[in-house]
């Protein structure tokens, strides 16, 4: 499962954020619900793991701690159209002005990872999205993030990020640049580019439900890598680029595969590759999961971060989603696996568990949490464990 521990470490973009166009108009069959690609975090019925979720920033593309994308946060509450009355003419006219943006929503994130090496990543994020008169979309981002560590000076990061999202015939494009101001560190530059495109065409019944379809997106990413105090300390920064792939299959069968290559400002380089292999059962799912990354040289003593020559984590998921409430909407998921480190093999378990309240019918909030013993750092002999807690709050206007 995308498990959550640490999720700041390696983004596969920043924001794993808005569905594309291309899927834009799928609705749920129910009131408040969003539905997802997969049937992640971002909301709930039907499929529901967000193409975009898959590359959101501070989440990584594939790493182990993100094993279950179903249980991700859900992205900002679709405005539906409105439909308004014919106005009447005053019976002295005057030229209306249409406003050059139109605020949409505002989505805040929360996350705070903690793990049993005394590690600890708190973040929270504040995203305004505004709909030019075109279609087009911006988006401003800031928050603050807080990276803490066992006998070390704490780092604090502020954000600045402004993004953009159009549509050029079928394909979609979203980019973003942005600025890291931290509090003891030199301030660094971050850049995002996405292009998504339908393959076969999304068929939608008429209930609403993302029946199939076939959508590939290519990523390209450029930022300080975000895993913990040693990496920003030692101004660790990386490209990643490469696709994602997002095949419903059938009514209750999807497939999500993701491929990243990634290279480091230290000389080193990475490959990470994540499939995930989904069947729903009404209220009930089950999936396989396989998670494979690779780097050039194990830079973990100098460099700070997690790099395995030969890392390799697969298991199976059962999980089951339902309305505990006609406002209360929770999943509860359980992974069950291996993880094999250089040549050496464990267990690898997580547990995941989410719920989101309807508080209004423009507002809706999230909370999870997820526990894992997948690594994300070489333990040597000792166990790893790492917890995260998750929110999120949408307010659509």
């Amino acid at each position: 499962m995308l498990l959550t521990a640490n999720s700041q470490a390696a983004p596969i973009h920043s924001n794993w954020d808005t569905l594309s166009k291309s899927l834009g108009k799928i609705t749920s069959n129910n009131s408040g619900d969003n539905v997802d690609l997969l049937s992640i975090q971002n909301h709930q019925r039907h499929p529901n793991i967000l193409l975009n979720q898959l590359d959101k920033k501070h989440i990584l593309i594939a790493a182990p701690e993100n094993f279950n994308p179903g249980l991700r946060l859900p992205p900002a509450i679709p405005i539906p159209p409105t439909i308004q009355p014919n106005p009447i003419p005053p019976s002295n006219p005057t030229e209306s002005v249409k406003p050059v943006t139109v605020l949409e929503s505002i989505q805040t994130d929360f996350r705070n990872d903690t793990n049993n090496f005394g590690q600890s990543n708190l973040l929270v994020e504040p995203t305004i999205q505004f709909k030019l008169p075109n279609g087009n979309k911006i988006f401003i981002k800031t928050g603050l993030e807080l990276f803490e560590q066992r006998d070390v000076e704490s780092v604090t990061n502020i954000p600045l990020e402004i993004g953009w999202q159009g549509k050029v015939d079928e394909i979609t494009l979203h980019t973003t640049v942005g600025v890291d101001v931290f509090n003891r560190l030199p301030t660094a530059i971050n850049f995002n580019a996405q292009m998504e495109a339908p393959i076969i065409p999304p068929q939608i019944s008429s209930s609403g439900q993302l029946v199939s379809g076939l959508i590939i997106s290519a990523n390209l990413e450029q930022g300080p890598y975000k895993s913990n105090i040693q990496t920003l300390e030692n101004q660790i920064t990386a490209w990643r680029f490469g696709p994602n792939l997002y095949w419903q299959i059938d009514r209750d069968t999807s497939l999500f595969s993701s491929l990243r290559l990634g290279n480091y400002s230290d000389r080193n380089f990475e490959i990470q590759s994540f499939s995930r292999l989904e069947r729903k059962f009404g209220q009930f799912s089950v999936a396989a999961n396989l998670f494979s990354w690779s780097y050039g040289r194990n830079l973990e003593s100098t460099s700070g971060y997690f790099s395995p020559p030969d890392f390799l984590a697969y298991n199976a998921e059962v999980a089951w989603q339902g309305d505990i409430a006609n406002f209360l909407l929770c999943r509860l998921s359980a992974n069950l696996g291996q993880q094999r480190i250089n040549g050496e093999t464990d267990n690898a378990n997580t547990y995941q568990s989410r719920c989101t309240v309807k508080v209004s019918p423009k507002i809706e909030a999230d909370i999870g949490y997820g526990f894992s013993n997948v690594r994300n750092q070489d333990t040597g002999g000792s166990d790893y464990r790492g917890g995260s807690l998750t929110g999120q709050l949408r307010m659509r206007f």
